[in-house]
């Protein structure tokens, strides 16, 4: 294992990249959100083929997100007190399972044969139960950076790990509208259920780690310390508050199948390169970050971020140019990518290891599944008020939410992240 003392001695943009079990970490987190993001492309792009219906879209996100919120807290509860290996095992051979059904529900015989009417509820139901495991999978992931990597290195963990996801969050929708587009939804199942394997097979290269969490009163009482924590927390729950808000009125991009399809006309090919390009924004600032942070003043470019993220959902709507379309998209990744990697790493530091699970549960409850009710919110105003506006209402609502957060937290805005880990009580 490293030497983190060495470490310290000298700025090492590659420091969390030196412990051989973050490098398993970063593997499985790729190769799952790889196949994630694939599913997520070409079940919009499936589903509004079927129904022509914008609000199909947003259920989508509804499915999944009502049950991770539902378990979320004692998803927390599981990871704080389980073997996070073999928890997350359990977890990925879930969604292995869904996948595999969605698989066989898309092949060329059950369109022959199943009325679409029932394939879409069926399709339902497995992003149903993905949304159950996900519930789990937030909280076992977040407790697992405390037990690999020492707690100086997360600011740079975080960095690794959002650019980690980010880059499959890039492969993923464009290599999903691509194989979607040549070869259709069977094959892309295919791939997509082969890189879910790859993300298990990285899960056995981890090491077994004892729970850092005996619970020795009941479950209640154990997810009630987790809840007070964080409500006591003025920086966490803003911070989540933010996230929350800001990603639920700026769920625009749930309507990029209708871009592509109705507005821009590029279809499956096109609606990849969307998905992608705003991944691609993301990456490259975030790479740009391992070497330039942003947590001089973390609260503050947290605020300037959000509102850049809702000026660019703005232009993208109003765009009438597929290129101008994806320039926009590149800059709300990017903006949206500085947001990240300040929100994770001020969680990171401001939860103890024997809280985290907990914690991330909470987290969860708020921005975990903000993406999926936003993107319900954004196939609703859709319906309600045609495409374009209600892209424009939620770039507008998510600028708002930044200037009111701004408003209630002037005081945070002056800290540096040395003050954050300093004075953690007091925050």
């Amino acid at each position: 294992m490293a030497d983190s003392k060495s470490i310290l001695t000298k700025p090492d943009p590659y420091a969390a990249l030196r412990y051989k079990e973050f490098r398993s970490y970063l593997g499985m987190r790729f190769f799952f959100t790889f196949a994630y993001q694939m599913q997520a492309v070409v079940l919009g792009i499936y589903i509004y083929h079927l129904t022509k219906d914008p609000l199909a879209l947003g259920l989508i996100g509804l499915c999944e997100a009502i049950p991770a919120i539902t378990i979320a807290l004692y998803g927390g509860y599981i990871a704080d007190k389980s073997e996070k290996r073999g928890l997350l095992l359990k977890i990925f051979s879930g969604v292995f399972l869904c996948s595999l059904i969605m698989l066989a529900v898309t092949t060329t015989y059950m369109h022959r044969y199943v009325p679409v009417g029932y394939i879409v509820p069926i399709m339902y139901s497995m992003v149903f139960g993905i949304g159950l495991a996900r519930g789990f999978f937030g909280p076992a992931t977040f407790s697992l950076m405390a037990q690999i990597l020492p707690k100086e290195l997360y600011p740079n963990a975080s960095t690794w790990s959002s650019s980690s996801w980010q880059m499959a969050s890039i492969l993923g929708p464009a290599a999903g509208g691509l194989i979607y587009g040549f070869f259709g939804i069977t094959v892309t199942y295919v791939v997509i259920i082969t890189f879910i394997f790859i993300a298990l097979i990285c899960i056995f290269f981890l090491n077994v780690h004892p729970p850092s969490f005996i619970p020795k009163e009941g479950i209640v009482k154990s997810l009630t310390e987790g809840i007070q924590f964080v409500f006591k927390t003025k920086m966490m729950v803003w911070a989540m508050s933010l996230d929350l808000f800001s990603v639920f009125f700026g769920g625009a991009v749930a309507l990029l199948p209708v871009f592509a399809n109705d507005i821009l006309k590029v279809g499956p090919e096109g609606l990849g390169f969307m998905r992608a390009a705003a991944s691609a924004g993301s990456v490259i600032t975030m790479l740009a970050m391992t070497r330039f942070s942003p947590m001089n003043k973390p609260w503050r470019n947290l605020l300037i971020a959000v509102t850049g993220f809702g000026l660019s959902i703005i232009c993208y709507g109003l765009s009438k140019s597929f290129y101008l379309t994806l320039f926009f998209l590149f800059l709300e990744g990017s903006f949206d990518s500085v947001s990240v990697i300040i929100r994770s790493t001020i969680m990171q530091l401001l939860t103890p290891d024997e809280m985290r699970g907990r914690v991330s549960a909470v987290n969860s409850m708020f921005i975990g599944s903000s993406n999926e009710i936003g993107a319900f919110e954004s196939g609703l105003t859709a319906k309600l008020m045609r495409t374009v506006p209600a892209v424009v209402f939620g770039g507008s609502m998510t600028i708002g939410i930044a200037f009111i957060t701004w408003f209630k937290t002037k005081s945070l805005t002056k800290l540096s992240l040395q003050d954050i880990n300093d004075h953690t009580s007091k925050i």
